[in-house]
């Protein structure tokens, strides 16, 4: 499926691949971090030995609006994407690493700004600045007219091309543009192993 190209850093591989492999995670979502962390750490590094420039890999995010900090946490990803392409999968390490920081109890007795001023915080740790982050996520202090920040617009284009596709859950995989719900966050290496050899 096609990647518009401020979206770059949400690629894995090469665009040329033949194959691609779609991903829709909430940062906040359990499973999410479950098989975000197995496909960063043993699946992609397969892959990429195994089949090189056979696939790619996108990362698309799917923010779930019952987790009252879903909006906010996705919004931190995408303003460290716009200000370093290739922090964003540093940056979403860091997320999914640390996401009961940003669970419903956690997040109950904070203000938004307290929550942009500690994601701003975490992208300093990947290499970003943090002023630079606040900047983006800032809905600004003047008259309310309800108009986002700087990455709002991204963020629409996020949320529309996951309802557009039909997709209601995260994790959620799609390959070579067909949804695949037998693939679960639970699968231990070797089924991801046969899932590739049947696919690649």
């Amino acid at each position: 499926m096609a990647l518009a190209p401020q979206f770059a850093g949400h690629r894995l591989g090469s665009i040329a691949a033949p194959h691609t492999f779609e991903i829709y995670l909430d940062y906040v979502c359990p499973f999410s971090a479950k098989i975000y962390k197995k496909i960063r750490e043993q699946v992609w590094p397969y892959v990429d030995k195994t089949y090189p420039a056979k696939l790619q890999l996108i990362f698309r995010q799917q923010v779930q609006p019952w987790h009252a900090s879903s909006t906010v946490v996705h919004e931190a990803a995408l303003a460290v994407e716009k200000i370093d392409t290739t922090k964003f999968f540093d940056f979403s390490d860091q997320l999914f690493a640390r996401q009961a920081e940003f669970f419903d109890e956690a997040v109950e007795n904070k203000t938004r700004k307290q929550l942009v001023d500690q994601l701003s915080e975490m992208a300093a740790t990947v290499g970003v600045s943090a002023d630079k982050v606040r900047e983006l996520l800032s809905n600004g202090t003047g008259e309310p007219k309800n108009v986002g920040n700087k990455v709002s617009n991204d963020l629409k284009l996020q949320v529309k091309f996951g309802r557009q596709n039909g997709i209601h859950v995260s994790p959620t995989v799609v390959f070579d543009g067909l949804r695949d719900d037998s693939v679960s966050s639970s699968w231990e290496m070797s089924q991801w192993e046969e899932y590739f050899k049947a696919k690649l």
